[in-house]
């Protein structure tokens, strides 16, 4: 071990970022696309936000100034290479890849919904709007596959079952 490893043993021990876990139930493509999504957000939102700032009104800077800071957050957690000079970045990115994705989607959709709230104006509107998505996808990602047609047939069996037995148990005391 070198000196530095000596001075930071847990930045030692942790070889790179952590994999995302595998039981959140996405598939690598979809992770992919959320990923994507929130780059593209972060994007619309740093430039929306800039955009935003070129105001008088105050409530304007300081719904561009949140939506700056929304597309700084998230670069940091879903694109941590754009912010590898910054020295904490990998430790954000690898906390967040840790968060479930209802927790994202809540995280995202708020800070999104935040500055519109602020200001109603298109350019918060449009540059919050696929910041918004990501969460929804992430929030989508959070309800789970859908379940196959073989169980959904029984399961309406089933009901179609139960109802006849109880509507022949209703006609047989009728009569």
């Amino acid at each position: 071990m070198s000196a530095q490893d000596d001075q930071f043993p847990a930045a030692a021990a942790a070889p790179g970022p952590a994999a995302p876990s595998a039981d959140d139930g996405m598939t690598w493509w979809y992770r992919w696309l959320c990923r994507i999504a929130g780059v593209l957000g972060g994007a619309s939102c740093a430039f929306a936000g800039l955009w935003n700032c070129v105001t008088i009104n105050p409530l304007n800077i300081a719904a561009g100034v949140w939506m700056m800071l929304n597309a700084f957050v998230l670069f940091l957690c879903e694109a941590p290479f754009c912010c590898q000079f910054i020295e904490f970045a990998n430790a954000v990115a690898t906390r967040a890849d840790k968060l479930r994705p209802w927790q994202k989607a809540a995280f995202y959709c708020g800070m999104a919904v935040f500055p519109v709230m602020l200001s109603l104006t298109l350019t918060t509107l449009f540059g919050n709007a696929i910041a918004f998505a990501t969460g929804v996808l992430y929030g989508l990602s959070a309800l789970g596959k859908k379940g196959d047609a073989i169980s959904y047939a029984r399961i309406q069996q089933q009901k179609q079952m139960d109802e006849e037995k109880l509507t022949g148990t209703l006609e047989g005391e009728a009569l």
